[in-house]
């Protein structure tokens, strides 16, 4: 029986200056956190131990119509706007950063196309997406090209109807296992740099299409990291979306959007990590009474749920402002992704702490969270690339 309900219209969309959550998106939180608990939890530790990617949790997500909230209804999703999808990831990033991503990187592929694509490709690729039947990545990034997107070398070259594809990815998250992976290349080399990338949807089994190898990371550890190669890739031109010299544009609106999505991962991470610190301070008793009770610790905790609240805050604000179409939406995306991500650090190494020697230890989940957390001021735009959109979306005429 899936989790969701196909309701999940933007609530208060005429009022720009908040957001309250409907009943559905209530629902669909309390139930999600729910089955986190009760089904994600237990696999946690070992899905971070074992470095493998969980395939039984991507069948949960799927069988309960949670990898269709992104989706339109008419393709068989959801159709849930930013907020709600968001509310999911940090659900399940609560107990499992690693399975929180299985969401946020599918929406993440499917980016491009839910802005991008034409009907015959939405008719051809979301039904599957949707049910969970096929996943998606998304891959841009490259050993010289990470921050700097316009600095991409892989390159499309046409052929009749179709494209030759050659170069590589790297850091791609879920590259290794997905079935589509929306590829930016570079189509035309003498455009301006903004001008010169077009996107691709590379489908699994491509002749030339290889996984060079997996990255050992320090968290995350359960979402396999890959290396793509494309060795002479013939790519129908049918799987282009949108027209030549779309790409860059395209990558740029998916950040936009998909920002949240790491921004609530890191919401996500932080609430769970005050959970196990707050429960450890009411339960470990040191000079006759629980530890939480002196003031240094319970600051320390004041401190850890404040910022994890400012950072939810933010991030459902931004969900709202997004969904409608502020015209600062860049300034949106990056304020929740910094303080949300500068958060997750900042409460789960406070977590540790709190615990003690018991935090440094993997009897407990908070090391996991210490080490989940710094991905997401890493990916998706670096902290620094975040304060530099926000500045200069303060210091352009507005």
């Amino acid at each position: 029986m899936p989790v969701v309900s196909a309701s999940t219209t933007p609530p208060d969309a005429d009022d720009r200056s908040g957001y309250r959550l409907s009943e559905e998106q209530r629902l669909l939180r309390d139930t999600v956190r729910r089955l986190a608990d009760e089904r994600i939890a237990p696999r946690a530790a070992e899905i971070d131990r074992a470095a493998e990617f969980p395939w039984d949790i991507k069948q949960l997500l799927a069988d309960q119509e949670i990898l269709a909230l992104p989706f339109p209804e008419r393709y068989g999703g959801v159709g849930a706007d930013l907020l709600t999808v968001c509310l999911a990831i940090e659900q399940i990033a609560r107990v499992c950063a690693t399975s929180s991503l299985i969401l946020a990187v599918h929406e993440l592929g499917a980016l491009p196309l839910l802005l991008g694509a034409s009907e015959e490709q939405r008719q051809r690729w979301f039904p599957d997406l949707a049910a969970g039947r096929t996943l998606i990545s998304f891959a841009l990034t490259e050993s010289g090209a990470g921050s700097d997107a316009a600095a991409i070398a892989t390159r499309a070259v046409r052929d009749g109807d179709a494209y030759r594809l050659t170069g590589s990815k790297r850091f791609i998250s879920q590259g290794s296992i997905a079935d589509l992976v929306t590829v930016f290349a570079v189509t035309d080399p003498d455009a301006t740099r903004h001008r010169n990338l077009s996107c691709f949807v590379v489908e699994k089994g491509m002749p030339g299409f290889s996984v060079a190898r997996l990255e050992h990371k320090m968290g995350i550890r359960g979402s396999p990291t890959a290396e793509l190669l494309f060795d002479d890739v013939r790519v129908p031109a049918a799987n282009r979306i949108g027209e030549e010299g779309d790409g860059f544009d395209l990558a740029m609106r998916t950040f936009d959007r998909s920002r949240p999505g790491i921004a609530a991962q890191a919401v996500g991470i932080a609430q769970g990590a005050l959970e196990v610190a707050s429960r450890y301070a009411r339960e470990r008793v040191q000079f006759g009474r629980p530890v939480g009770e002196f003031q240094m610790v319970g600051a320390m905790l004041a401190d850890m749920d404040a910022a994890t609240e400012a950072a939810r805050q933010l991030l459902y604000r931004a969900c709202t402002e997004i969904d409608a179409g502020a015209r600062d939406l860049g300034r949106w995306s990056a304020l929740c992704k910094l303080v949300a991500g500068d958060a997750a650090m900042r409460v789960t190494t406070d977590a540790v702490q709190v615990l003690g020697g018991y935090g440094y230890i993997q009897e407990y989940p908070v090391e996991r969270m210490m080490r989940d957390a710094k991905i997401t001021q890493l990916y998706e735009g670096t902290q620094q690339i975040m304060r530099l959109i926000v500045a200069h979306a303060l210091l352009r005429d507005r």
